[in-house]
């Protein structure tokens, strides 16, 4: 048993945190390969990998900024009418004020910004509570949309359609595949080998001894794999196809965000108010402005998950947003985040997306009506977690539990965990960034 847990500890990196994301990842790796198989290999063609991040990119995009929320404590339900209000008033700015489309982005932002702004008041310096505050602007937003819309839809230009319907051009010589989509796949596989490499020379200038060369061989083989196989069928669907401009996009924000939470301050604070915002605040944490942070924070990813939407559809309608709250917050919960806050990350939620992205697509390849994947999704979401919940409490295995393991914090040393502590979260304490 400890050599396979010495195994366990070097495949992924040394810490529980690593293991649980690859533990997602090949969740969704399986769930992939079940509707492979079920949809007789339609799941994995090139024109329904396209389509499916094309589609799903703006909830993915919400997930991000619902995972700070959620990670703080919070919960916004306000983000598909924030979207939607966003949308229209855009699509409007371009169709009926002529406004340039690059500078209609820049406005949505700022709209975006200031919903956020109000949003955050309320709950970071008023301390109406998060749920009821994003309850009313759900209210609010939905009504602003449908009023100045007036239940119609307004088309947008076709420079703006770049950003939710557009794809990486065609440049350099024929072979076959694009170029672009093909370079991109070939930076991803380089930033893996650097990383892991930078890892075990960390590890090294640590006095930590690195895992045997050959785990860290293996680990940028699985990676490397499915990159380079991701990068082919981008690259393969279609001429005029290939990785979406919508997926850059995204792209970019993961990274980003990721760096954010992982090593700033700013996001350490996000963690500590989410474990016990009494404790952070007295550690030094600036807990209102961390609270109108991500509150501001989401409404602006909102604002920008509208545009790619209205790009995406060539026009912005009065049933916009209509459910994009529930998608994004699933995709956080499947991801790994507690319900308490303090625990989750971006990547766990972008894979949690994933899964019910590729749920939904496999459901409505087999024809299942729009009606039943609805159910089943919801079905699944509960059943899975009611189940995970109550292993944990049986001191069972606990797939929740494992996953969220990595960021808790250690039982002291001589003091092992009593029966009664099995799948419960220890205290978190908090440290001032």
């Amino acid at each position: 048993m400890s050599r396979f847990k010495d195994l366990q500890k070097n495949l992924f990196g040394g810490t529980t945190s690593n293991a649980r994301q690859f533990g997602m990842i090949a969740t969704l790796v399986g769930i992939v390969l079940i509707f492979q198989i079920w949809t007789n290999g339609l799941t994995l063609r090139s024109d329904n990998l396209i389509a499916l991040f094309n589609q799903n990119s703006y909830i993915l995009i919400l997930a991000i900024g619902m995972l700070m929320v959620i990670v703080a404590g919070h919960i916004d339900l306000s983000v598909g009418s924030v979207a939607a209000f966003t949308g229209i008033l855009v699509a409007k700015s371009m169709a009926e004020w002529d406004l340039p489309w690059p500078a209609a982005i820049v406005f949505g932002l700022v709209i975006g910004a200031a919903i956020g702004a109000w949003q955050g008041f309320w709950v970071a310096y008023i301390g109406v509570p998060a749920f009821i505050v994003t309850l009313a602007g759900m209210l609010l937003f939905r009504g602003g949309n449908q009023y100045i819309g007036n239940a119609n839809t307004i088309p947008v230009p076709e420079g703006f359609r770049k950003i939710g319907s557009g794809f990486l051009p065609e440049v350099g010589p024929s072979t076959g595949y694009n170029n672009l989509t093909l370079l991109l796949g070939l930076a991803a596989c380089l930033a893996v080998i650097w990383r892991e490499l930078q890892s075990r020379k960390t590890r090294r200038e640590m006095d930590a001894d690195p895992a045997p060369m050959w785990i860290s061989i293996l680990r940028m083989a699985v990676m490397v794999g499915v990159i380079v196989f991701a990068s082919l069928r981008f690259a393969s669907g279609r001429v005029g196809t290939s990785f979406p401009i919508s997926g850059i996009i995204l792209v970019a924000l993961v990274l980003a965000y990721s760096f954010y939470t992982r090593n700033t301050a700013g996001g350490r604070h996000i963690y500590a108010v989410g474990g016990n915002s009494r404790a952070a605040e007295l550690s030094g944490v600036k807990l209102k402005r961390v609270n109108f942070f991500v509150m501001m924070n989401m409404s602006i990813l909102a604002a920008l998950a509208g545009m790619i939407f209205v790009a995406r559809s060539a026009a912005s309608g009065p049933q916009d947003g209509n459910g994009w709250e529930l998608d994004a917050i699933a995709a956080v919960f499947i991801g790994g985040a507690a319900v308490s806050g303090g625990i989750g990350t971006i990547s766990g939620s972008i894979v949690g997306g994933l899964v019910m992205a590729v749920l939904n697509n496999g459901l409505q390849l087999q024809g299942v009506g729009t009606d039943k994947v609805q159910i089943i999704k919801g079905l699944v979401l509960l059943l899975a977690v009611a189940l995970d919940v109550y292993n944990k409490r049986q001191g069972r295995f606990s797939i929740i539990g494992s996953l969220t393991r990595g960021l808790r914090r250690d039982t002291p040393s001589g003091a092992p965990p009593s029966s009664s502590d099995a799948g419960r979260e220890p205290a978190r304490t908090t440290v001032s960034g």
